[in-house]
């Protein structure tokens, strides 16, 4: 049996309408008296497993789960050992660099020499500013990341944003964006090289689904 690893958070919802247009109905995970962790599909063709964002592709990569849906931040960020098979179209977000409104920053290579930079996304953060030949201290925050230069202790951060609205509202701006995301298929690399239990037909279903609806 096929085991899909599932997000939970923002990529929850799609994910579930996107497997339930070709026949795997894993919506029991969107009932929120459900405490179950591990579900099997409505027909009894596959199950799946509701995890952390970050930890799709660590089932995945181990092969308990043979495919996965991940927003493609957490890609960059963990490189994973995993199959990267097709960007899904939704869940759409930038991963940014942010400043205090109130600053005279307007871009990253204004930011001092040696500044602090607050960021979930570490190794993202490193090689951006490395690229820019620009020596950062690289604050590793893992909530409320926007406080950093709220605070005072940190000059920037480096965080995903979609409406903007969370910035806005904490009086940051953003001045440079790394790059764009948005959810993607992967697959266990050798489940999906020896087609174990047909899962190239589910992964072209899948990919025709998602297509037909971008």
């Amino acid at each position: 049996m096929i085991t899909v690893a599932l997000p939970k958070g923002a990529l929850l919802k799609d994910s579930i309408r996107l497997f339930q247009a070709i026949g795997l109905d894993f919506s029991a995970f969107l009932d929120s008296a459900n405490r179950q962790l591990q579900i099997p599909s409505t027909n009894g063709a596959a199950k799946a497993l509701l995890v952390r964002a970050q930890d799709v592709p660590v089932y995945v990569e181990y092969g308990q789960a043979q495919l996965g849906i991940v927003g493609y931040d957490v890609l960059r960020e963990k490189k994973p050992q995993v199959a990267h098979l097709a960007d899904l179209g939704f869940g759409h977000c930038r991963l940014s660099v942010a400043v205090k409104e109130s600053s005279s920053y307007r871009s990253a290579l204004e930011l001092p020499i040696y500044g602090r930079v607050a960021s979930k996304f570490v190794h993202c953060a490193r090689e951006y500013f490395d690229a820019l030949d620009l020596p950062v201290e690289i604050v590793p925050l893992y909530g409320s990341v926007e406080l950093g230069p709220i605070t005072g202790m940190s000059e920037a951060i480096v965080d995903l944003v979609s409406t903007g609205r969370t910035l806005k509202e904490n009086g940051l701006i953003e001045i440079e964006v790394l790059f764009e995301s948005t959810a993607r298929l992967i697959a266990h690399p050798l489940s999906y090289r020896v087609n174990a239990d047909g899962l190239c037909s589910l992964i072209e279903q899948v990919r025709s689904q998602a297509f037909a609806t971008a």
